[in-house]
């Protein structure tokens, strides 16, 4: 049996010569724990001088709904002051570099070049540089494991705060090792500092680590939806319901104008690995098509290993617009998402596109290998 995966705060006791007697400020959310479910705000406040803490999306109690707008606030349970690193602020502000001499980074991500967390993690990499303070990332598991790559390479012109980095989608690194790979190729210059894990293997998807789940943000309450994340996320970028304001967010699919059975019929026929199509219907209770009853898909995972979430993304919706009354693509965001235009994307069959951002992940599977900190 393996033994349970250590995290970066689980075994911080190894840095505490380089921790003790220095201010810390920390960047973190929800997810920051130890295996005992200790918060890591707790734990650097207890042992160390914490003198503040930032908020990426969705704030460090993982209170705030995708998008919404996170200010500048007191920590109730510390009273430390959180500086908002979300909505028009999303840079360490200048007047505060003072306060703290290293930054610390422990958020647990999902693997997807789409999240948030990525962009905060480069903007505080950039200002730490700047101001000549370390950056320390506590590093975590990458939830649908550090072997297959998926989707296309950003182009550096397409980046974006849901993009921060010419990758995939599914880019097959754990926060640490893109970390090296950002400081590197970026010539960052930042002073660095991975506290890597213990007993985790490339090969690991989160619910073999033995560590507890915590949702990564509010429509992330499952394995099941960080598998599929990556695939379906791209229909946030149309006037399709994602599963917002469902129990079932990013594995459920579908609008008021869909036919559920016809549309798991035809994904059905592709016979895509992993998954399976049920035809469904449900009521968002807010987001898009609040209210309103939608017809479907729920995409049932067979097996995880198998999944490839591009895959599936590009292939529904490319028979949901086929189902034309109000579907429509969100622009610039679609393009944002996907890494390249809507008209691109429409001018082009599946297959086509399939063909191209295969050979782009096969490429970048190579170049990321010199970053890998496990086998």
């Amino acid at each position: 049996m393996i033994d349970q995966v250590k995290s970066g705060i689980d075994h911080l006791e190894t840095s505490r010569q380089f921790l003790e007697h220095k201010r810390l400020a920390l960047i973190t959310n929800a997810t920051g724990i130890n295996k005992y479910f200790k918060s890591t705000i707790d734990i650097l406040n207890e042992h160390y001088e914490l003198t503040m803490l930032f908020a990426p999306e969705h704030g460090v109690r993982g209170d705030k709904q995708a998008a919404e707008i996170v200010t500048s606030y007191t920590d109730e349970r510390t009273g430390l002051p959180v500086i908002s690193l979300y909505g028009k602020q999303k840079e360490i502000p200048e007047e505060v570099i003072d306060a703290y001499d290293i930054l610390v980074y422990d958020i647990q991500d999902i693997g997807s070049r789409h999240y948030t967390y990525l962009s905060s993690l480069l903007l505080c990499m950039k200002s730490c540089a700047k101001h000549s303070k370390q950056f320390v990332v506590l590093d975590r598991p990458n939830p649908i494991g550090g072997q297959k790559v998926e989707g296309n390479k950003l182009k550096r012109e397409m980046r974006s705060f849901v993009g921060c980095y010419e990758m995939p989608q599914r880019y097959a690194l754990t926060i640490g090792e893109f970390a090296k790979m950002a400081n590197e190729t970026e010539n960052l210059q930042c002073d660095l500092k991975v506290i890597p894990m213990e007993n985790y293997k490339r090969s690991m998807y989160y619910n073999e680590t033995g560590l507890p789940f915590v949702m990564p943000s509010p429509n992330i309450p499952t394995q099941e939806t960080q598998v599929l994340y990556n695939g379906t996320c791209l229909f946030e970028g149309t006037t399709l319901s994602e599963g917002r304001g469902t129990t079932k967010p990013f594995e459920v699919i579908g609008a008021p104008w869909i036919n559920s059975n016809v549309l798991a019929d035809k994904m059905n026929e592709k016979e895509l690995k992993g998954v399976y199509f049920r035809p469904t219907y449900f009521t968002p209770t807010f987001s898009k098509h609040q209210g309103k009853l939608c017809g479907g898909v729920q995409i049932h995972i067979l097996s995880q290993k198998e999944v490839e979430a591009v895959k599936v993304g590009l292939y529904l919706i490319d028979e949901t617009r086929k189902m034309t009354q109000g579907t429509e693509f969100f622009e610039p965001f679609f393009d944002s998402l996907a890494g390249i235009t809507r008209k691109t994307f429409q001018s082009l069959q599946i297959e086509e596109i399939l063909e191209t951002w295969e050979k782009e992940a096969n490429v970048f599977t190579q170049v990321k290998k010199k970053y890998h900190l496990y086998a």
